[in-house]
């Protein structure tokens, strides 16, 4: 088992049947505490998007370069890493207002976490629904076990990595909302099957929709503006 989230990364080693317990008891008192942020999102008028990936696949520079169109529609972004500030910094820099997550050890954000997040973000009231972005830590296997709150999950997939992932990290994929395809300006440099990552995703989770982009030629971006409207008017 993770000795920082409970994972269950143990496997078959004999006994492990002993730590399902307190794993289980973790991830309900997170599930608590996901559906009071849900609740407390819901009633200030604001959609929480749970951003995914593995390290490096570009969540920060989507962000970065989106938020300039999306103005006002976003409220502000809880940033999760291990170590810095850097990635809040960089939010700072575009006029959001953002809050950084130290996490330490620990390989993923949490429903209180997220909940302190929200508390020093203090959002101000807003007649129209908005946007509260939140990146979580990189990583494709921890993240997708805890409930934030949030109403959408976006995994974000870099053509850097390789069309296998979402069969090697399977969870994450069948729990998305949405795939978005990142770095698409590279992908005349590197070895990757746009349509193969697409069928091993939907494999896992049938109709799941897919965007594909590039946050530095601007490829894509409009038909990603055009999914977080949607959200704004469910």
């Amino acid at each position: 088992m993770c000795q920082t989230c409970g994972c269950g990364g143990a496997g078959d080693v004999p006994g492990t049947y002993r730590l399902l317990r307190p794993e289980q008891d973790l991830l309900a008192h997170n599930d608590q505490l996901a559906a009071q942020n849900r609740a407390w999102l819901a009633a200030n008028r604001l959609v929480g998007i749970n951003l995914l990936s593995s390290p490096g696949a570009g969540k920060t520079s989507l962000l970065v370069a989106s938020l300039p169109s999306l103005g006002e529609r976003v409220a502000g972004v809880i940033e999760g890493d291990q170590q810095t500030e850097l990635d809040a910094a960089r939010i700072r820099a575009s006029g959001v207002p953002a809050v950084q997550i130290q996490t330490g050890a620990a390989c993923h954000l949490d429903a209180q976490q997220v909940a302190r997040g929200l508390a020093q973000l203090a959002p101000s009231p807003s007649a129209a629904p908005r946007l509260l972005l939140i990146e979580n830590v990189g990583n494709l296997i921890c993240p997708a076990d805890f409930d934030l709150g949030e109403a959408c999950r976006v995994v974000v997939l870099s053509v850097t990595e390789g069309e296998d992932k979402p069969l090697k990290y399977p969870q994450v994929f069948r729990r998305a909302d949405l795939l978005v395809i990142s770095k698409l300006d590279l992908l005349p440099a590197v070895d990757f099957d746009v349509a193969a990552c697409v069928a091993a995703a939907r494999q896992n989770n049938p109709g799941l929709p897919v965007i594909c982009l590039s946050a530095k030629q601007g490829q894509g971006m409009d038909t990603w503006y055009a999914w977080l409207e949607q959200r704004l008017c469910v």
